[in-house]
C-alpha cells in the first residue's frame, strides 16, 4: 500500500473547527523555530538518532521480531529510516496532530521506499485499535502534551501484552531552562522530573526495570551547550537535576 493511499484514507476530509479547537487543546503548538528545528540534521543525529541507538541498548534482549510500531508524534518522519534500520518492523504507523507536518512525512517516506500508514491525532486519543501495537515510540513529544495521563493510558491500550514503551524525554529542568522558554512553546504547567514521569509511567501499567533506564546529560540539553566542559574542562556537576530521560517500560495487564 502505498503511503498516498493509507494518508488519504487516513486523513479523509479536514476536521470540523469544533473538533480542530478540542484536538489542539490537548497539546501546545510547537514555535516556528521549533518546527524548523526538527527537520535540522541536528536533531536528526545528535537528538533522534542519539536517543533510539540509547533506547536499543536498554532493550536488551526484550527486541521483539518483525515488530508493529508506532511513532506517537512523528513530525517530519525524520525516525522512520532510523526504526526501520534498527527494528526491520512489519508495519510503520506515524501520527501526529500536524496535517502539513504529517504530508511533508509521508512524502519523505515514500521517496524513501518506506511503508508508513500515517493518522492525524494526538497522542491523547489514538485511533487504533486496542493491543494492536509491539512497541509505541514517543520521542520528544510528551512535554507538548496538556493531559498526559490521559497519553500514557492511550499508549498502555493500545501495546499488546508485554509490548515495550520507548520514551525518551526532556524533563522539566530543560523545559524551563531559559533558552528553550525563549525559542520554543510548551505547556508549563504539565512538565515533570526525571522521576516524576518514571512514577507516571510506572502507575500507569508499566513495569520499568532500574537497567532500563538512562539519565543523560548531553550537550544540548544544558543551559550553557556544553562550552563549559568542552572549551574549559569545567566537568559537569554530579549533583543536578537530570535534563533528559529514556527508559524502557513494559505493558503489563490492567488489573480489574
Amino acid at each position: 500500500m502505498t503511503n498516498d493511499g493509507v494518508l488519504g484514507r487516513a486523513f479523509g476530509g479536514r476536521p470540523r473547527p469544533r473538533q480542530e479547537h478540542r484536538r489542539r487543546a490537548q497539546y501546545v503548538e510547537e514555535s516556528r523555530i521549533g518546527t524548523w528545528f526538527l527537520g535540522t540534521e541536528t536533531w536528526a543525529v545528535h537528538v533522534l538518532e542519539r536517543a533510539i541507538k540509547d533506547l536499543v541498548r536498554l532493550m536488551g534482549d526484550r527486541r521483539p521480531a518483525d515488530p508493529a510500531i508506532v511513532d506517537v508524534g512523528c513530525g517530519w518522519g525524520r525516525s522512520f529510516a532510523l526504526l526501520d534500520r534498527y527494528f526491520h518492523p512489519r508495519q510503520l504507523i506515524g501520527v501526529d496532530v500536524d496535517r502539513d507536518m504529517l504530508a511533508a512525512s509521508a512524502a519523505a517516506t515514500a521517496r524513501q521506499g518506506l511503508a508508513v500508514e500515517f493518522v492525524n491525532a494526538t497522542s491523547a486519543s489514538l485511533p487504533l485499535a486496542g493491543a494492536s501495537v509491539d512497541i509505541v515510540f514517543c520521542h520528544q513529544t510528551f512535554h507538548h502534551i496538556v493531559d498526559q495521563e490521559r497519553a500514557i493510558a492511550e499508549f498502555h491500550r493500545v501495546l499488546r501484552p508485554a509490548g515495550l514503551l520507548l520514551f525518551a524525554e526532556s524533563t522539566r529542568a530543560y523545559i524551563e531552562s531559559w533558552i528553550i522558554r525563549l525559542l520554543f512553546r510548551h505547556p508549563m504547567e504539565v512538565q515533570k522530573t526525571a522521576h516524576q514521569y518514571l512514577a507516571l509511567i510506572r502507575g500507569s501499567g508499566f513495569t520499568v526495570d532500574p537497567e532500563a533506564i538512562s539519565l543523560p546529560y548531553l550537550w544540548w540539553s544544558r543551559t550553557d551547550l556544553g562550552l563549559k566542559e568542552r572549551l574549559l574542562g569545567i566537568a559537569p556537576p554530579a549533583l543536578r537535576e537530570e535534563t533528559l530521560i529514556n527508559l524502557v517500560a513494559v505493558r503489563q495487564p490492567r488489573s480489574r
